[in-house]
């Protein structure tokens, strides 16, 4: 957020604090869906069921050792492009959030079938970073995978920040976005194996179909796979032999 200045004067926020402290419970309300955000004010709030995903590069960590900062850049503005442009052309996602490599999107999930499409979306994504990855090989660069975390879970929305000064931000309270963080870190050990890794609660709300491309993780309590967009694989494999043998024509007119 962009500050915005303005004098600080201790007696106000003290006064501040004791507002929001002595906030009754009640003003926290209950709702099968997740509410438009212009209906929250610095003084109330909403009990909603969502499901987080997070996403990040895996085989990135080696990357500051070997290439300059211009080319590091490139490669995590093209994740979180594009990572971001997956997310946002879903309108069950109804909040992206972008915090240093990691990209994470809240959807609502009222219905199984929000999961699923859900679901999908992280296929997309891993299906996206595979182009990316054979896109850096070409240009002799390190390769990279998708590490990906989702689960579904209770969370409280409110809106937060400095009333008057226009600094505020949607803040979600809950273990669902924790739960998906560490599931994507589940993801990243895996070195691409695995893609996408998902919860309990993620998993049983999944159509028969999802459910047939994850297997149970052997000792961590949730499902695993390395789950893909077959439409955009196989349009990339089909672009990726038709440069290959633009190449080699062109190698050998020289």
């Amino acid at each position: 957020m962009e500050t915005k200045s303005k004098k600080y004067n201790f007696k106000e926020s003290f006064k501040r604090i004791d507002d929001i402290l002595f906030e009754p419970d009640k003003s926290f309300e209950e709702s099968k869906s997740i509410p438009s955000r212009n209906n929250l004010t610095y003084k109330n709030g909403f009990y909603v069921d969502c499901s987080a995903i997070a996403v990040t590069l895996g085989g990135a960590t080696n990357l500051p050792g070997k290439f300059t900062m211009p080319v590091m850049t490139k490669i995590y503005r093209a994740f979180i492009s594009e990572t971001v442009a997956i997310l946002n052309s879903n309108d069950l996602c109804v909040e992206i959030k972008i915090n240093g490599d990691c990209v994470s999107g809240i959807y609502n999930t009222p219905r199984k079938a929000d999961i699923d499409a859900m679901f999908s979306d992280a296929a997309r994504i891993n299906s996206l970073l595979k182009t990316l990855s054979r896109k850096l090989e070409e240009r002799g660069l390190h390769k990279v995978n998708a590490c990906i975390g989702m689960d579904y879970g209770r969370s409280l929305m409110v809106k937060a920040g400095y009333a008057g000064s226009g600094i505020n931000e949607i803040f979600w309270i809950g273990d669902v976005f924790s739960r998906a963080a560490q599931l994507r870190g589940y993801a990243k050990k895996h070195n691409g194996a695995e893609s996408t890794f998902v919860s309990n609660k993620i998993f049983i709300n999944l159509g028969e179909y999802h459910k047939k491309l994850l297997q149970k993780h052997p000792s961590h309590n949730c499902y695993m796979g390395d789950v893909v967009n077959v439409t955009m694989d196989e349009w990339d494999e089909k672009q990726s032999k038709e440069n290959n043998l633009l190449g080699k024509k062109a190698n050998t007119r020289k």
